[in-house]
């Protein structure tokens, strides 16, 4: 049984029928009705291009689709919402496949990145973030200290109220001190970085000294010093993985030389009286003891801040049998133990947008007695306090250069007023 012709035509070809047939009733002329034709179906024929076209593009999003679905893991979740269909069945081992191919593509290393913590302004010495394995960064920093002290001693002893027998020392010091170091980082693996950093240090002081005796006396001076400071090297070792809500614990370890002319090398002219020590002819820029400072650092992310704080102690090696110089000779010293410098530090860190942050906290560290002895007899001095309450923003130039700025405002009398840093880390 053959089936009606019409029913093997498009429904284009039946549409060209009919308008044939509606206008031949109407008793239009052939050779227009044929004109019109052609030009309906130039039109159909147009459409139909238009929508093979229309129709191989979404098929081709619909392949993009699909394959970005089966990178994410999402076919699974859409195998279960499809159960009992053909296509739904089919799903399951195309997930399968998915999930065994996942692990080679690039979006299985992303949780690599997520074991690092989020990098903040930097307003310590040590940063938080450790540099990636193969990556070096060189940091140059500037840095500026100013303090002024006034200090008025009484050296004597009261007879009655508001009358002092003796000598009132007054002493008024202004000091600045302008440090530029190069530091360089280099990541051993993701959680092993070292670095090195070299001060160059240069110092002014300027001091007037006046005894209020039956003879007042004003020693007005002024002294500079500029060198290589002490030379530090540090390891830095991430000892946990963290993420939001979960700290990261990192520990480090920082050797610091006495590469630097230290206090004992520098020509000191002694005092006029007992009550005036004397002044240095020329500043030091270095401590003069090596030293070792263990530190832990902890960061906490908790979006959109993150919170971190250190502890630290640095120990300093005696030295034993220093000679000390004078303009007026030299001076041996026994030994010289400097006190331990317990310190601590906490702030926090917030991302202002994909590129500043801004970050506040307070550091604080306590040194020690430092124990001298000469000819046999030991003194002490007292224990300082150090306070400085810091102030830091970041911005990032480029994906590989960003400018750090922190302000310190000292707290404490021994402080410096403040201090003021710039660093440019730039990563390679």
């Amino acid at each position: 049984m053959t089936k009606p012709r019409i029913a093997q035509l498009s429904w284009p070809a039946v549409s060209l029928c009919l308008l044939a047939g509606a206008a031949a009733s109407a008793g239009e002329p052939e050779g227009e009705a044929q004109s019109r034709l052609d030009a309906l179906q130039r039109q159909i024929n147009q459409q139909m291009e238009q929508l093979q076209v229309l129709q191989r593009t979404m098929a081709q999003e619909q392949r993009r689709l699909n394959e970005i679905k089966e990178a994410l893991g999402l076919t699974a979740l859409d195998a279960q919402r499809g159960a009992g269909t053909a296509a739904g069945a089919a799903q399951p081992q195309q997930t399968a496949q998915a999930a065994q191919a996942q692990p080679a593509e690039p979006v299985g290393q992303a949780p690599q990145a997520d074991n690092r913590a989020a990098q903040v302004a930097q307003i310590f010495e040590q940063p938080g973030v450790l540099t990636p394995r193969g990556k070096m960064v060189l940091e140059p920093s500037l840095q500026y200290a100013y303090s002024s002290n006034n200090r008025v001693a009484l050296v004597g002893y009261t007879i009655i109220p508001a009358i002092t027998i003796g000598v009132i020392d007054v002493r008024e010091v202004k000091r600045s001190t302008f440090t530029a170091a190069l530091t360089g980082r280099y990541g051993i693996t993701n959680r092993l970085e070292l670095e090195a950093r070299v001060p160059y240090t240069y110092r002014t002081d300027d001091s007037i000294v006046s005894e209020i005796t039956p003879r007042t006396e004003s020693l007005p001076f002024s002294a500079s010093g500029h060198g290589i400071g002490d030379v530090e090297l540090t390891a830095r070792y991430q000892l946990t993985d963290g993420g939001v809500n979960k700290p990261y614990y990192i520990g480090s370890l920082r050797y610091k030389s006495r590469t630097g002319k230290d206090p004992f090398e520098v020509v000191t002219t002694p005092g006029q009286t007992r009550y005036f020590s004397g002044y240095q002819n020329e500043l030091p820029t270095g401590s003069g003891f090596h030293g070792l400072q263990p530190a832990l650092t902890v960061l906490y992310p908790s979006d959109p801040a993150v919170f971190f704080g250190s502890i630290s102690y640095l120990y300093s090696l005696p030295r034993n049998n220093i000679t000390a110089h004078y303009s007026d000779g030299p001076v041996m010293i026994d030994r010289v133990a400097p006190g331990g410098v317990f310190g601590f530090n906490f702030g926090m860190g917030l991302a202002l947008n994909e590129k500043s942050s801004f970050s506040l906290g307070y550091d604080h560290s306590s040194v020690g007695r430092t124990k001298t002895t000469v000819g046999g007899v030991t003194s002490e001095s007292l224990r300082t306090q150090l306070g400085t309450l810091i102030l830091g923003y970041s911005y990032r130039l480029s994906p590989e250069r960003s400018l750090n700025v922190s302000l310190g405002v000292g707290v404490t009398r021994d402080t410096p007023d403040v201090t003021l840093t710039v660093r440019m880390p730039m990563t390679f």
